[in-house]
């Protein structure tokens, strides 16, 4: 099986369910480097699995700066070097630790919207309870029939 060499923008667009507005700009941030015949976009397998590297990187986290010196260490040799591994080990322990913060900064709210609303409870509560003991009792035997002798 002949594997395809070159993609269209409408094809990558489809496969990784992005729009082609979104693959002209990671071109336009130097992402992505098609050739081009006249006005079409010719894009490479290596565009393709950077395009795939960008999404993922997307997904956790990774900004586009960070995702293009990535790629600038790849490039500087064919197979990547330590400094490359090392760097990616960096970002993700930053991204590890970003993520931990996020978590633990969502439990303390997700503990303050706890106590808040508890606190809204108890005051709605006591004012209910307030309000019926303040209330006249209008609905009391005596009070419908002096209603009824003043009519």
């Amino acid at each position: 099986m002949i594997q395809k060499r070159t993609f269209s923008i409408g094809e990558l667009s489809s496969e990784f369910d992005v729009t082609t507005r979104s693959i002209r700009f990671y071109e336009d941030q130097g992402l992505l480097k098609p050739t081009r015949r006249g006005q079409t976009r010719i894009f490479s397998t290596k565009d393709k699995v950077r395009l795939k590297l960008i999404l993922r990187g997307k997904r956790m986290g990774f900004s586009l700066a960070e995702t293009r010196e990535l790629f600038d260490l790849w490039d500087e040799t064919p197979t990547g070097n330590e400094k490359q591994l090392l760097k990616m080990l960096t970002i993700l322990s930053n991204k590890r630790a970003h993520m931990e913060q996020q978590k633990s900064d969502i439990a303390m709210a997700e503990m303050e919207i706890d106590t808040a609303e508890a606190r809204c409870r108890e005051a709605l509560t006591e004012l209910q309870k307030k309000k019926k003991q303040q209330a006249p009792a209008n609905d009391e035997p005596e009070n419908i029939a002096k209603k009824t002798d003043n009519n």
